[in-house]
């Protein structure tokens, strides 16, 4: 089967095409004929070598990849909620050669939810790791209706969920964006929109003087909004940064590795997507061939939106 990885850790011209095993589905698993692989800043981390502590028990080729589309064309022992032929997406952890950059891919049924229906295997796609990091955050916080949420990053796919399943919550959401993006941001739902910036804090103060109740971080910038939280606030943080503080501000480091295997919560993902108050957003397609092609465009930065591979 072909997948798209490295052999060598570096720049997006490292990525190539190998031709590797055929996987089979074993018990609770099922294969699928993957049709198209969302591609993403920590796909980026796994081709460079940011994150080769933990592919060191791994024998390359090391494929990047956390979501994926396609069809079912095998199912394991003890699967009885999918079929043959059943069109889905799926949340993928890469180890070695496993990952979403495949042309066939073996998960667990847990992994794995119906595409949301009236959507393409390139809309899907772009759903699943995002989209279950944003459940995880919100659930980690589990606000009352009425809480105020501020969001960061919120143009961003993770923000950009955030706002829309806040929404679905009952909450009050305070978003940043750059003046490019705040009709983008306001289109998803956010109450109030502000200016992304290093005074952030200070703007989401003006807009809420007590202090907001919690903030769900998705552009790293946790140490410059401790201020902006009330005494006693929560702060939801992407990629684990958890420093102490003396505000009895809980902090929780969101892993979605965490979710990887919650079904229902990505098949719930699904179903928002098609009454509408969830939106997939897709910045542009490319032949998994030419993968490195999407690495470049995303490092370039200023998309908004996944780009994704066609298989």
């Amino acid at each position: 089967m072909r997948v798209i990885g490295v052999d060598e850790f570096g720049g997006p011209e490292v990525l190539r095409e190998f031709d590797v095993p055929e996987v089979h589905a074993g018990p609770g698993q099922v294969r699928i004929d993957v049709r198209a692989a969302a591609v993403n800043p920590t796909d980026t981390m796994t081709r460079s070598g940011a994150r080769a502590d933990f592919l060191k028990d791994f024998d390359p080729p090391h494929v990047p990849g956390m979501d994926a589309a396609g069809v079912i064309d095998e199912v394991g022992e003890g699967v009885d909620q999918f079929a043959l032929g059943d069109e889905v997406m799926a949340i993928v952890l890469p180890r070695g050669t496993q990952g979403g950059y495949s042309s066939s891919l073996v998960v667990p049924a847990a992994s794995v939810a119906p595409m949301p229906q009236g959507t393409s295997f390139v809309e899907a796609c772009t759903l699943p790791m995002n989209g279950l990091t944003a459940v995880l955050a919100l659930d980690l916080l589990d606000l009352p209706v009425g809480s105020t949420l501020g969001v960061t990053g919120a143009a961003g796919a993770f923000g950009g969920y955030v706002v829309q399943l806040a929404k679905i919550r009952g909450l009050r959401v305070i978003a940043d964006a750059s003046e490019a993006d705040e009709q983008l941001v306001r289109s998803l739902g956010a109450d109030v929109v502000i200016p992304r910036g290093d005074d952030v804090a200070q703007k989401f103060l003006a807009e809420c003087p007590g202090g907001l109740d919690a903030i769900a971080d998705g552009s790293l910038q946790a140490p410059l909004l401790l201020e902006a939280l009330r005494d006693g606030g929560q702060l939801a943080v992407v990629r684990g940064w958890n420093e102490p503080n003396d505000r009895n501000i809980a902090v929780h480091p969101v892993w979605v590795r965490d979710y990887v295997e919650e079904a229902e919560k990505l098949a719930e993902l699904g179903r928002h997507v098609e009454t509408g108050a969830v939106t997939l957003r897709v910045a542009g397609t490319f032949p998994a061939a030419k993968a490195s092609g999407a690495h470049r465009a995303l490092e370039a930065g200023g998309t908004r939106g996944r780009f994704v591979l066609e298989f």
